[in-house]
């Protein structure tokens, strides 16, 4: 965690999320609140922002915490390293720890596919996808309309992604959403064959 709060400095974003130095803390809120006056935003206290990352303004369950879909009007305030740990790692959990990993010089990053191929039961079909067709639903899937992570691994002829297109959080392997698109592309694919 100390490596990441040197990042800091005078003010860091996360996802969409401002983290900012406070009263020897830091204030954490949506990044599109930043001009926000303190008084119009609800305080969430560092250990209950789970709540906040559940659902969207609109009330529907966020699956994919890295969406861009947070819900503004809030600040939290976190006294240390640990409560902004703690409050970081329940709006985008694992953020900090892949965001660590991704320093090293060689970061654990998997890509489709030997994540595919240590995959069993409905997703091994996942593999049955070309890698023009696994690269089509990674580009839909990991959109930054759709996902905020920056995408580390990829699938032969489609590039990871550029820093500037994404956020701080680093994705080192296919999530589960990516997981059941690919399931659902090869068994369309099956469908329309037959």
């Amino acid at each position: 965690m100390k490596a990441f709060v040197a990042q800091i400095g005078g003010g860091l974003t996360l996802g969409q999320v401002l983290i900012r130095p406070s009263g020897g803390g830091c204030e954490l809120r949506h990044a599109e609140d930043c001009a926000a006056a303190t008084e119009a935003l609800r305080v969430v206290k560092y250990n209950e922002t789970r709540a906040l990352a559940q659902t969207t303004e609109e009330g529907q369950f966020r699956p994919l915490k890295a969406a861009p879909t947070l819900r503004r009007g809030w600040r939290i305030m976190a006294a240390d390293d640990s409560q902004l740990d703690a409050a970081l790692n329940q709006l985008y959990p694992g953020a900090i720890a892949d965001w660590y990993a991704a320093q090293s010089p060689t970061p654990p990053v998997t890509s489709y596919r030997d994540f595919t191929h240590r995959q069993s039961g409905m997703y091994r079909i996942t593999t049955m996808l070309s890698d023009a067709e696994a690269a089509e639903v990674i580009r839909a899937v990991c959109a930054p309309a759709r996902c905020l992570k920056r995408r580390l691994w990829s699938v032969t002829g489609l590039e990871p992604d550029a820093p500037p297109q994404k956020s701080l959080i680093p994705c080192l392997e296919p999530c589960a959403v990516l997981l059941e698109s690919a399931r659902q592309a090869v068994r369309a694919a099956q469908q329309e064959k037959s």
